[in-house]
């Protein structure tokens, strides 16, 4: 393979990790906080990504627009959906034990509710526009614009995530909750405003993916689920809890696939992802980019 071959393969690689790690640090913000495994996370992706899609072909609204709104749209319905259902979960589960249960099954309902409610509002077929297709040469390699700049919005929400988490006391206070939410407590973190504010911008985030792939990619009412299952294994990779590890993992994920469907075949794209996660849990199951804790 020439040089533009591989940076061809090895961007393509990048620019689906980037929106596998935006999708990942969402549903990791929200595991990781409040042991919420959400498992309807990807649903509301393609919620934000049919939002854009109808503002565009509708109202002729530039994508780059609907950006913030899907973000604030899909923030607001997780505010309201951790109110309605996980709020409930935590003062009625005797334990967390109980409560991950619990969580789970409600996940499990607001996916299947939220993909017929796609499946009846839009219909099955897949959906798309054309924005920004044409091509950019960058060192010799040709790469579609609309795809590059998917990536670059990617890497940037998910710094700003973050920056945000690391130098912010909003974002100490959720970094002292997923160390010990015990002691967090005690020191008087109010974890009944940070969870749903949390939750609420874990589900913004999985809005503003869904935006950027409409604008690379076709969309349907059965795309969320792949991306939830793709998310569970970046986070895998980078560790429960740690957010650069899920940037990492999410370019690691996607780079490992372009190259493995390079040099095997497309169809084992999710054979070679599974292959990693399991391959992840059995050698390093604290994930590949986790500290490891000294013993005393």
């Amino acid at each position: 393979m020439s040089f533009s071959a591989w940076l061809e393969l090895l961007a393509s690689g990048l620019i689906t990790g980037g929106i596998y790690a935006l999708v990942a640090l969402g549903l990791n913000l929200q595991y990781g906080l409040m042991r919420i495994l959400n498992i309807a996370h990807g649903e509301f992706l393609m919620v934000g990504a049919y939002l854009t899609w109808m503002a565009q072909t509708s109202l002729g609204l530039s994508p780059l627009l609907m950006i913030p709104v899907s973000f604030a749209m899909l923030m607001a319905l997780g505010l309201v959906v951790h109110r309605l259902c996980f709020r409930r979960l935590t003062e009625t589960s005797p334990n967390l034990d109980v409560f991950e249960a619990r969580g789970l099954m409600v996940a499990f309902g607001l996916m299947f509710l939220v993909q017929n409610f796609a499946s009846w509002m839009w219909g099955g077929e897949l959906r798309g526009y054309d924005f920004l297709t044409d091509p950019v040469k960058l060192g010799g390699a040709q790469f579609a614009a609309n795809k590059l700049l998917v990536f670059a919005l990617a890497l940037v929400f998910a710094g700003a995530l973050i920056v945000l988490l690391r130098t912010t006391l909003l974002g100490k206070g959720v970094r002292a909750l997923m160390q010990s939410p015990v002691g967090a407590q005690l020191v008087g973190i109010n974890t009944r405003r940070l969870h749903p504010l949390m939750f609420g911008i874990g589900l913004g985030l999985s809005g503003v993916a869904g935006c950027l792939l409409s604008m690379a990619y076709t969309i349907a009412p059965s795309m969320g689920e792949p991306y939830t299952v793709t998310a569970l294994i970046v986070i895998t990779l980078g560790g429960f809890g740690s957010m650069g590890g899920a940037l990492a993992g999410g370019l690691l994920l996607g780079v490992i696939e372009a190259v493995g469907m390079h040099f095997t075949n497309p169809s084992l794209k999710a054979l070679l992802s599974y292959a990693v996660f399991i391959a992840v849990l059995l050698l390093r199951p604290e994930g590949l980019f986790a500290r490891k804790t000294r013993k005393a």
